[in-house]
């Protein structure tokens, strides 16, 4: 019998549902508002309701906000995307160079994700042949940070063109935490109906039919 607590989900909510996945947006272009007291807070707590493998919840955030900290991410991403360049085919080269693929400058809200590789909560539970699920899992609480966000109207950027061992360094962070991704968050420039990448010829989506197998 379900729980008389338990919420309905009716067709207007789906809808809406659907229409948040669609508008999910890697955001590269940020207001420079700060976001309003309380509201990252808010956002991290939904994070936290995401599934993980064994309940281990392994997901470790860290706020930056110390200007010399940031600074020095916004000095390793640009020798991270320097190298990126260098090792892009000529034909690619001008259209990787256009891209805007960071927001580091604007965005008001620094947050970097980790993973804990081998966390005492869960004891073990689901991992034990596949050690790989703690990423996962925090991959899990950052998918539904941005879906959160996107809700709330914030815009969120996923900044991987880092070195991982220079921002263990720069943030002082435990040595066995594993980093997952730079995160971005602030109020977008402007709303869009396709991805930048899409927009500007890198890639497009392709259907679902393409990516399923059937045995």
């Amino acid at each position: 019998m379900p729980r008389a607590d338990a919420p309905r989900f009716d067709d207007a909510f789906r809808a809406e549902l659907a229409a948040l996945f669609r508008w999910r947006r890697d955001v590269r272009h940020f207001r420079r508002d700060p976001l309003p007291d309380g509201l990252l807070e808010r956002l991290l707590e939904q994070a936290n309701l995401a599934p993980s493998v064994g309940l281990s919840q392994p997901w470790r955030f860290v706020t930056v906000e110390d200007t010399a900290r940031r600074a020095a991410i916004r000095a390793d991403f640009a020798r991270c995307n320097a190298l990126a360049l260098a090792g892009q085919t000529e034909e690619r080269a001008g259209l990787y160079a256009r891209l805007k693929l960071a927001g580091l400058e604007e965005a008001p809200c620094h947050l970097a994700l980790f993973a804990e590789r081998d966390p005492a909560q869960g004891h073990g539970l689901g991992r034990e042949t596949m050690p790989e699920t703690v990423a996962y899992s925090a991959v899990m609480a950052l998918h539904t940070l941005w879906l959160a966000a996107r809700a709330e109207g914030v815009g969120l950027g996923w900044v991987s063109i880092l070195d991982p061992a220079e921002v263990r360094r720069v943030l002082d962070v435990p040595e066995g935490w594993l980093f997952i991704g730079y995160l971005c968050l602030g109020w977008p420039e402007a709303e869009e109906a396709a991805p930048e990448l899409e927009r500007l010829g890198w890639e497009r989506r392709r259907p679902v039919a393409e990516r399923l197998l059937r045995r």
